[in-house]
């Protein structure tokens, strides 16, 4: 989790619904897909803050798209993780893996 002070939990979690929604990685999708599959309800500016300080830290990135029908001529920011945010996330990967090897067995009823 890198040298560069990393991520925190929620920006890891964020990261992940940004790289696995794809094309589809709008803000209001991210935030269905942490309620749905992280059990993570966050408010509108908790997101927000969040995606600018990944981008911020270089993770990630947002195009604009064409403002959709009901949007009042406000575009739509498509999020994306970048290579160094695809780095991270291998690393907190290989991380998690090598402790959860650890105590697998325990958790699964095996001996302490």
């Amino acid at each position: 989790m890198g040298g560069r002070g990393g991520i925190g939990e929620f920006e890891h979690l964020v990261l992940l619904v940004v790289l696995g929604l794809g094309d589809e990685a709008f803000a209001p999708t991210v935030a269905e897909r942490l309620k749905r599959d992280a059990n993570r309800s966050v408010t509108r500016g908790a997101l927000y803050s969040t995606l600018n300080r990944l981008e911020s830290k270089g993770l990630l990135v947002w195009t604009p798209e064409e403002p959709g029908e009901g949007r009042g001529g406000h575009i739509r920011r498509r999020f994306g993780v970048t290579e160094a945010g695809v780095d991270e996330l291998r690393e907190r990967r290989a991380t998690l893996e090598t402790l959860w090897s650890d105590v697998g067995a325990r958790l699964d009823g095996g001996t302490s």
